[in-house]
Order: C-alpha cells, then sequence, then structure tokens
C-alpha cells in the first residue's frame, strides 16, 4: 500500500532580504534607522519625513519618498506599490513602511465611523485586519528588505492582588505582525548620546531573544552597520529580483481551460487565497505553469 505521507527532506534555503518590525515611542530613532538602509523606498503614512533633514537623509542615500499627499494612509496604495515593486526593475533595496500604526488605525477609524451604532464587538476591526493579511503576503513575495515602524502600546494585566499593571511595552500594531515576520526590535533612546535595541521577538540566530545592542554611541550612527552585521550584509545589500509575472498567453489558456472544464469555485477561490492573489493575471508565470498542467490533467482523468 502507497504511503499517504506527504513529508519532505528539510531545505536549507538562503535567508533572503529582512522583514523586520521597529517600535518604540516618538523621536528614540526608529525611522533615522530604517532610512540607513540601502537604497530606501520610503512610504511616509504620517507625513513626518516631509521635513528637511529627513528628506536630505533620503536624498544622500539615494532613496525616494511617498507621503500623505500621495495617498498613504490607504492599504490599496501600498499594496499597489508594493506590486510594483515586485514586478518592475528598479534601483530600491528596500521598503519603510511608516507608520503602520497610523495605516490600521485609519482603517480602523473609517470602518467605526462606517458602521455607526453598529461598531460592536471590535467589527471596525474586521477590515483592518484583513487588509494586514493581505499586506503580509505581498510584503513575503517582495524581493526587498522591508521595514515596518510602528509606536509603542503599553499590554497591562494584573498582579497578584488583583491591581492594574503595566507588564510588557508592546507594538501599537496589528497584534499579529510580529509574529508573521522574522524580527522585531523595540528601539529606545536612554540619553542623548545612545541609542538601543532590543529584540523583542525573533526567529534569527543573529538576534538573540532578549538581547539588547547599541546603535548609536556618542556621535557615532552604528545602527545599521550593526544590524547588518548580525543579519549578513550580503543578504541585505543583495540585488532585487522581480517577480515574472504570467504571460498573457498563460492566463488565455487559464481562462480557456476553465470554460470547459467542470470546476469547484470554492476549489478556485482557495487556490487564489494560496497564491495570494485576486485575478489570474496576478500569477508567477511558474504558478501559471503549473495551473495550466493541473488543468490539463483533470481533462484526461
Amino acid at each position: 500500500m502507497a504511503s499517504k505521507l506527504k513529508a519532505k527532506e528539510p531545505e536549507i534555503k538562503p535567508l533572503g532580504k529582512s522583514k523586520s518590525l521597529f517600535f518604540g515611542k516618538t523621536g528614540v530613532g526608529k525611522t533615522k534607522l530604517a532610512l540607513n538602509f540601502p537604497k530606501p523606498y520610503y512610504y511616509d503614512s504620517e507625513g513626518g519625513a516631509r521635513l528637511g533633514h529627513y528628506q536630505q537623509w533620503l536624498k544622500d542615500v539615494g532613496g525616494k519618498y511617498l507621503g500623505p499627499e500621495d495617498g498613504t494612509r490607504s492599504f490599496s496604495t501600498l499594496i499597489e506599490q508594493i506590486d510594483a515593486l515586485s514586478t518592475e526593475q528598479h534601483e530600491f533595496k528596500t521598503l519603510v513602511i511608516d507608520s503602520v500604526t497610523k495605516m490600521f488605525q485609519t482603517a480602523v477609524q473609517e470602518e467605526s465611523e462606517r458602521l455607526g451604532t453598529k461598531d460592536v464587538f471590535g467589527a471596525s476591526k474586521k477590515p483592518a485586519t484583513s487588509l494586514m493579511r493581505k499586506l503580509i503576503a505581498r510584503v513575503d513575495r517582495l524581493d526587498m528588505n522591508v521595514i515596518f515602524i510602528a509606536h509603542e502600546a503599553t499590554e497591562w494585566g494584573k498582579d497578584d492582588t488583583g491591581q492594574r499593571v503595566e507588564i510588557a511595552k508592546i507594538p501599537d500594531a496589528y497584534d499579529k505582525l510580529s509574529h508573521e515576520l522574522d524580527l522585531t526590535l523595540r528601539i529606545e533612546r536612554p540619553s542623548p548620546v545612545l541609542r538601543t535595541a532590543t529584540v523583542y521577538k525573533t526567529r534569527l540566530t543573529g538576534f538573540p531573544d532578549g538581547e539588547r545592542f547599541d546603535l548609536m554611541r556618542g556621535k557615532d550612527d552604528i545602527g545599521y552597520a550593526e544590524f547588518a552585521k548580525r543579519y549578513g550584509k550580503d543578504f541585505i545589500e543583495a540585488a532585487v529580483v522581480p517577480i515574472v509575472l504570467a504571460t498573457e498567453e498563460q492566463v488565455a489558456e487559464i481562462n480557456r481551460l476553465l470554460g470547459i472544464i467542470k470546476t469547484d469555485e470554492k476549489e478556485l477561490d482557495k487556490m487564489k487565497t494560496k497564491l495570494d492573489i485576486d485575478e489570474w493575471t496576478e500569477m508567477r508565470t511558474e504558478d501559471a505553469a503549473k495551473m495550466v498542467s493541473w488543468l490539463k490533467g483533470k481533462m484526461t482523468a
């Protein structure tokens, strides 16, 4: 009897680009650290980086800027930009999203206003949560370093006497974001001449859980150099490889086959969800080839 076990041999893959979350209080240097990463594409949902010194930093490192006047508080704009960064040839190596807090809160507020008195049991968070999941899936397939920047919030609990007490400082963002990423750092500035990062959540051996390391000593900004040494500079600064989307011929063949083969719509919806696409035109060319083969196999089955 043939085995039904589907597990495969472990496959050791290169680390790839960094996907991280930086959080902390206002003014501790989260943005400055992010802008020191190579060739940043800066997505500013708050508008704070319109100030002259931020624009100069971006100019100095060859970065480009997109701000609120360009629609950056909308998830649809961000996802559209990620799709372009994923598929077009360009010079950028790092996408900075500053801040994911503002984007999530804006989406929740807009839905709350739409629902009005019907906003009960966290209903206003559902669309924002769905958009965050879609965003994370897009980020996963983007061959760039991605840095989410978030504000800092307080997690509360109760002590042994039942009194409300502060448990920890946490990212003020979608609560599953840290889980989805390989690394989350809390950025702090204990003094005017010291900036530090504490590893809040990690899957990376170069960033042990709970470890604190310096980002700035005196006038020396060592943040990116220290991050790159721990992560691997060659991975962070590697050339970006765009996704090759399905050709018009592949999409036409898929639609032709779907028109003559009886296929469960739920099965097709699951396939789109797995591939993180809304339309067949968004498929990678290799996935389109597999789907054509699968559909043709159903014809002969």
